[in-house]
């Protein structure tokens, strides 16, 4: 169970790493208020696209404007107009009149009636400011109003993209003293005849007014971060943008230009509506994304504040409501969560075209989902975060989408070892390139073999194997890629190069002439690497062809590899067979690419491999010349005459098959690296013929005849005596190559000793 865990954990590490990541930054940017602006911005689309609300027949106004002062003939309107105005809305029977407008001092002519109209109605509300801030002072309240306490305050809050979106119940004075606010005011003047009255919850600050609790706003309510929540707040739940509700104007009160019963048993308010009066204020339906700025008027931003507590208190008509701050944050964390789920979910899933079509369809069907719901959850009076939420569905997408980037960049090189940068391109990022199928072009294939490795792995632990390996194919590994030569597959210690595959150039077949060249050179850095390790020093033969071959993505849709496939690759490995240790041959074809004048060519032969019905000639290559100047030293080798003969028996080695004669014979000869073998019986004529391969074992006579490990060894290209021939050997054990050291040491010996003589 525990490792499945394991398991699972690991395979789903993405969504581990960004759900909780991106969650936490985006909460952070909240709580800095970095996003407070968006969740406005998204607060007032949701207002504009909800439904529209039908206008509350219970509140109306009466609106003044430029037409009105017009009429009056003066642009200060004297108290006497007023006290007539209140005087014929009085008549009508309102439950509450509210005059939202500033009259702290007297102006004549008509004071003392206004005055007498103001202590002779006792559900006239006026207004006064409350909390001074910068450019609006506190204004008084009209005296007469204030002394009877049918004040209400006016003060409406401004958000800092100056637009009104919460507005107060109550307020403090200067004094201490607990103002309601004007729309509260007349909203509880139209409740009393219902009995309808606040009461304060048990445990709480908060009033309940009939079916509702009106809470308290708080700092970091909804989109808010930190914002000041002095005095009783509340989020206006408007009805909708301006001219919302049955309006009049002044001067049709005036003139009995409305209907008998306009205004009976309804809210009314006074204030003004015309432009050049200034007092207008920004709301949410202020401005869309295409439209142009539409303030709504004081008046009626008091308006919907009254129609909003008369609404909710006898209609239970939803406040805007919010979570808790903690299951904000679960929001968020969730929806960073179904971003990384549903992009590591889709990680997989086919083409790279049909993945990214599929994200994209993914992420906005998420997307809309993210808006729907909290559209719809809107609608019933939560606030819910929105632009948080998305955030952190798209930073974790855009995360985990980054983080299979960067495993795929691992991957582009754990591939770079194996393949050359192009076919790692031309496999990721081609359109074609995980296409099935080759087409024909030609190539030049490069062919190496440690020789004898197969024998030396048989006689050393497999961890030696594999460090030998190691060592080995780094190195040329790094030429092969320096070469721009593509690493078509390593067969054990044989590694297929390509050269002019997937990028066709000029010079394909020289620099794979002198990246044969360079990894024979490497060779020695090599064997210095495994001397250090104790372990035995390598030879390595290579084979070059440049033919017409097929190239391309060979295989299955379950199973595929970019590859090449055709005689001339056949004909590669076969030259390459013919290739003794530090040895590098080549087709004629390549020397007729690379131009006899730019390589060095030691020696020629004709062979005839397997499969090929003619003879070909192949070339040894000792260095190639500009660009690159790179040159094998051409040691000579001595073969020295035994004092003593060392009996041997040989058999042909075809491919991996081992011929069951055995022929005996004696070493006469012995090199450094080769020896020369005299057949013991001449008339049997069992010469094997040049570049064949041999395995050998060197016989000790003696009571009982001993046989040494096994020796493998190549047939040279050099005539001997009669009824004798030349080898290269390819492996010898330690054993064996100790023997065959002293022997050749002592021949050495005797042969000084000759010369001194």
């Amino acid at each position: 169970m525990l490792t499945f865990l394991k398991q699972k954990l690991w395979q789903w590490r993405g969504v581990w790493i960004a759900t909780p990541s991106i969650a936490g930054i985006v909460i952070l940017m909240r709580i800095l208020g970095l996003l407070q602006f968006w969740e406005w911005a998204a607060f007032d689309q949701y207002m504009r696209l909800r439904p529209s609300e039908p206008a509350d027949q219970r509140v109306v106004i009466v609106g003044i404007d430029e037409a009105d002062v017009q009429k009056i003939g003066q642009s200060i309107i004297p108290d006497g107009v007023y006290a007539e105005l209140l005087k014929k809305l009085k008549s009508r029977q309102p439950r509450a009149i509210g005059l939202d407008i500033f009259r702290d001092v007297p102006v004549e002519p008509g004071h003392d009636q206004l005055i007498q109209i103001f202590q002779s109605t006792p559900n006239l509300v006026g207004i006064e400011k409350v909390v001074g801030e910068e450019g609006r002072e506190v204004v008084n309240p009209p005296p007469a109003l204030k002394a009877k306490g049918q004040v209400g305050a006016n003060d409406l809050i401004v958000d800092a993209d100056n637009k009104v979106r919460r507005t107060l119940l109550s307020v403090d004075n200067p004094s201490g003293e607990t103002v309601y606010s004007f729309g509260l005011y007349l909203a509880l003047l139209y409740l009393e005849p219902d009995g309808i009255t606040p009461e304060v919850v048990a445990g709480t600050k908060d009033w309940r007014l009939g079916k509702t609790t009106f809470k308290r706003f708080q700092p970091n309510h909804g989109g808010y971060v930190g914002a000041d929540n002095g005095g009783y707040q509340l989020v206006l739940n408007y009805r909708g943008g301006p001219r919302k509700f049955d309006t009049v104007s002044m001067r049709d009160v005036l003139e009995d230009q409305i209907p008998p019963n306009w205004g009976r048993d309804r809210v009314i308010l006074i204030g003004f509506v015309g432009d050049s009066f200034q007092d207008f204020f920004s709301t949410p339906y202020s401005s869309g994304l295409l439209s142009l700025v539409k303030p709504m008027a004081g008046v009626e931003v008091h308006a919907n504040l009254t129609s909003q507590i008369i609404s909710s208190a006898k209609e239970g008509r939803p406040l805007i409501k919010t979570w808790s701050e903690s299951s904000e944050w679960v929001w968020i964390f969730l929806w960073s969560g179904i971003g990384a789920i549903l992009t590591w979910q889709l990680r997989d899933t086919g083409s790279a075209r049909k993945v990214s079509l599929l994200k994209i369809t993914v992420q906005l069907i998420a997307s809309s989902l993210l808006f729907s719901s909290t559209y719809m959850i809107f609608l019933n009076g939560w606030w819910i975060p929105v632009v948080p939420p998305l955030i952190a569905f798209v930073g974790s997408t855009v995360t985990v989408t980054g983080y299979i980037a960067h495993t795929a960049s691992s991957i582009r090189k754990t591939f770079g070892r194996y393949l050359s940068d192009e076919v790692v391109a031309n496999l990721l990022e081609s359109q074609d390139g995980l296409k099935l199928g080759g087409k024909r072009q030609k190539v030049t294939t490069l062919t190496s073999d440690l020789r004898g490795f197969t024998a030396l792995s048989e006689s050393i632990s497999p961890e030696e194997v594999v460090t030998i390996l190691n060592i080995y194919l780094a190195s040329m590994l790094d030429i092969i890629l320096s070469y721009q030569g593509t690493i078509d597959k390593f067969m054990g210690d044989g590694i297929l190069v390509i050269f002019g595959a997937p990028t066709v150039r000029e010079d394909d077949a020289k620099r794979a002439v002198a990246c044969g060249v360079a990894m024979q050179l490497a060779m020695k850095d090599v064997n210095e690497k495994l001397q250090k390790l104790n372990l035995q020093p390598l030879e390595m033969g290579i084979g070059i062809n440049t033919g017409i071959a097929v190239v391309g993505n060979i295989g299955s849709e379950k199973h595929s590899e970019y590859t090449v496939i055709g005689n001339q690759i056949n004909l590669a490995f076969r030259i390459g067979t013919y290739a003794t240790g530090h040895q590098i041959l080549i087709s004629e074809s390549t020397l007729k690419e690379v131009g006899k004048s730019s390589v060095r060519i030691d020696s020629s032969k004709q062979v005839t491999p397997k499969g090929v019905q003619q003879a070909i000639k192949i070339y040894e290559v000792g260095g190639v010349g500009e660009p690159y100047n790179l040159f094998l030293t051409k040691e000579k080798e001595i073969f020295m005459p035994l004092s003593v003969e060392i009996p041997v028996q040989y058999t042909i080695v075809e491919g991996k098959n081992i011929c069951d004669s055995l022929v005996q014979g004696s070493l006469i000869k012995l090199s450094a690296r080769g020896a020369e073998i005299r057949l013991k019986n001449v008339e049997q004529n069992l010469l094997p013929s040049p570049l064949s391969n041999i395995k050998l074992n060197v016989l000790k006579i003696g009571e009982d005849v001993e046989i040494s490990e096994d020796i493998y060894a190549q047939v040279l290209d050099k005539p001997g005596t009669l009824g004798s021939f030349y080898i290269h050997f390819t492996f010898k054990p330690p054993s064996v190559a100790v023997r065959l050291l002293e022997a050749l040491t002592e021949s050495l010996r005797r042969l000084r000793s000759y010369s001194d003589f």
